[in-house]
């Protein structure tokens, strides 16, 4: 795993990242943006699991919260902070198609990531997210998981409500 460096990767915030797992959240397709937003050749992404790139400011319980729904069919859109292969990090928001087969058992999931509003990141989302790992260090997953509950439920939203209102209020 890459060494973190607090600098944010130059990407073009037009595009947009796509990757293919398997069920189990092994990499079998990355786009061009992928590699070149991440920094990895397709070589050295394509068996991997897709945790190769998550960054240690991410809270576990974001990442229990969308496969908890995921896994269940359930599209989830989840603001992310990966860690590309040179230690920059690069904020992106998450959309889900859930690939079945015919007999309805979920086999791929198609991630698409764009960009999300700096401002959104600096006045809601890492100030949240550094709470919700606080949280975590002190008494583990579920202490997370509460805190962000609570949260919520504080606000007066569901998550994905949550997430449209502060990306919302900094669109152009």
């Amino acid at each position: 795993m890459s060494t973190p460096v607090n600098k944010e990767v130059a990407w073009d915030k037009t595009k947009t990242i796509m990757s293919k797992t398997d069920a189990k959240g092994v990499i079998e397709y990355v786009n061009q943006v992928f590699m070149d937003v991440a920094g990895y050749t397709e070589g050295e992404l394509i068996g991997k699991p897709h945790n190769v790139i998550r960054h240690p400011d991410m809270p576990k319980t974001i990442f229990k919260i969308l496969w908890d729904n995921i896994q269940k069919g359930i599209n989830f859109h989840a603001i992310v902070k990966n860690l590309a292969k040179s230690g920059e990090y690069y904020w992106v928001i998450t959309d889900f198609d859930i690939i079945r087969d015919p007999s309805g058992q979920i086999i791929n999931y198609m991630g698409r990531r764009t960009s999300v509003p700096t401002e959104t990141i600096e006045k809601h989302i890492a100030p949240l997210y550094q709470k919700i790992l606080q949280a975590e260090q002190a008494g583990g997953i579920e202490a997370g998981e509460q805190f962000f509950q609570q949260f919520l439920k504080d606000q007066g939203k569901d998550y994905l409500t949550y997430i449209e209102d502060v990306i919302l209020e900094f669109k152009s």
